[in-house]
């Protein structure tokens, strides 16, 4: 990552500063302290420290090519920022950018597996590098997997991702036909080295299945493996209108796409299949903001909470990883006619008919709608914000509670700008929100809501990672 104090002048004025009074900058969800940050990659665990990378630029600026960020934690809830771990190498396989994959353990070595970008290239290449220091840093990389022949038609070739499948190693990666059909394209190899196209572990003809646009390519496959069924987690993506929605896929039986996550900003699912803590997964929450307002700001893109997964009538089902109930300070408050700030949880234990809003100012607010007739919630922003440059558009979730299960009927974690929502059936909603007041905020709840604040959880950075200015990194 370039450090602006290193900057050329000309650079250094076009680099926003961002400041800790902008209220929408969250504090307990792992991104930068200034620049762009999208897709995770390849979240892992190295004796028991989970390492999460993530794409990420030092600006919010599309041009400069895009790095693999590095991130590591003990608990999954306190994030400490490191330099990036791949760098793309001037006229090499990735020169034009490192862009997703995910890593594995091998005998001791923690192995990238990547798409990189070159300008002239049709395709984004599968190359591998290497770490030989715990996974801190990474060698050279090397293509390891030819691309797909002109013969095939393929339109789009990108982001594996590798895991041990019994003696052996399997590799999906994301493709688009010349015919509109997407698929998850599977290699096998021996040594994780040579790898030999073996043929599609799923493949589906564009088309829109309970509303669902199924996309002209899939894009960040994950395989993960709950209750013995094996699930592919894909991104929808087309040509002509870029990312779609994140849709899981079972593996066996008909091909069922549904929404891992029923928000609008929720993309490029990453999963750690097996963990200290399980199989967890994250995603990228995008902004809900005009690109002008972005650059402004300085700053774009979050990781989003870790997640814990399983399948629930034969979906994938999410909620907040239990570990990061220790975000909570102190005890529970009534959430009815509670003084917020920007990081809190509510939760209504039970399914009621009515309302959470979160009212910034007279004029702006976030309701949380919940219909039991109907069995819907719907995530409402079109009070959110009065800057027209917000996303207003709302969120409907069909069959959101599970009135058998040990959860509560809703959960919200709001940090920032960032709304992550969570239904006892597993159903979840990321979302934005920008309103222009500050806090503090009230709220208007149910009266069996509770509300807590919850930890900024500022991240210690290392004094010899001089890249990262100190002080100035949340998770």
């Amino acid at each position: 990552m370039t450090d602006i104090r290193t900057m050329p002048a000309a650079l250094q004025k076009a680099a926003p500063t961002v400041t800790a009074a902008d209220h929408h900058l969250p504090q307990f969800h792992v991104r930068l302290p200034r620049g762009y940050v999208n897709d995770p990659n390849g979240p892992i665990d190295i004796g028991g420290q989970a390492h999460l990378y993530f794409q990420s630029r030092p600006r919010v600026d599309l041009a400069i090519p895009v790095e693999w960020g590095h991130a590591t934690s003990d608990d999954l809830v306190h994030w400490t920022l490191h330099r990036p771990a791949i760098v793309p190498v001037p006229g090499g396989a990735d020169s034009g950018g490192a862009w997703s994959g995910n890593t594995v353990l091998h005998d001791g070595t923690v192995r990238a597996y990547y798409s990189g970008k070159v300008d002239h290239s049709p395709f984004q290449s599968v190359l591998l590098a290497e770490s030989t220091d715990g996974g801190n840093t990474y060698g050279p990389p090397v293509q390891v997997v030819t691309d797909p022949s002109v013969d095939e038609a393929i339109t789009m070739f990108r982001d594996p991702f590798v895991w041990q499948d019994g003696d052996d190693w399997s590799m999906a990666v994301g493709a688009a036909a010349a015919d509109q059909t997407a698929s998850v394209r599977h290699y096998r190899s021996a040594d994780g080295l040579g790898w030999a196209f073996v043929g599609d572990l799923v493949a589906m003809s564009r088309n829109t299945v309970d509303g669902i646009d199924t996309g002209e390519g899939w894009e960040c496959p994950q395989i993960l493996t709950l209750d013995g069924v094996d699930v592919a987690i894909v991104a929808s993506w087309s040509h002509a209108d870029g990312p779609g929605d994140v849709i899981a896929i079972p593996l066996s039986g008909a091909p069922l796409p549904v929404k891992v996550d029923d928000g609008q900003h929720f993309y490029a699912a990453s999963v750690m299949r097996t963990s200290s803590w399980g199989p967890v997964l994250f995603g990228w929450i995008r902004e809900g903001r005009t690109e002008q307002w972005t650059e402004q700001a300085g700053w774009s893109g979050a990781i989003s909470l870790p997640r814990r997964t399983w399948l629930h009538d034969g979906r994938l089902a999410s909620e907040p990883h239990p570990v990061l109930e220790s975000l909570r300070i102190g005890s529970a408050q009534r959430c009815q006619g509670a003084t917020i700030g920007a990081q809190v949880e509510i939760v209504l234990p039970v399914a009621v008919t009515g309302r959470i809003r979160l009212r910034f100012s007279e004029a702006e607010y976030l309701d949380v709608n919940i219909d039991l007739e109907a069995d819907i919630l719907t995530v409402d922003r079109a009070h959110a914000s009065t800057d027209h440059r917000a996303d207003p558009s709302p969120a409907v979730v069909s069959a959101p509670f599970d009135r058998s299960a040990d959860r509560p009927a809703v959960r919200l974690l709001l940090d920032g700008s960032i709304v992550e929502v969570f239904t006892s059936a597993g159903r979840s909603v990321t979302t934005r929100v920008y309103p222009t007041q500050a806090p503090p905020w009230t709220v208007e709840a149910p009266a069996q809501a509770l509300v807590w604040e919850l930890e900024r959880a500022v991240a210690t950075v290392p004094a010899h990672d001089t890249n990262i200015p100190a002080g100035t990194v949340s998770s």
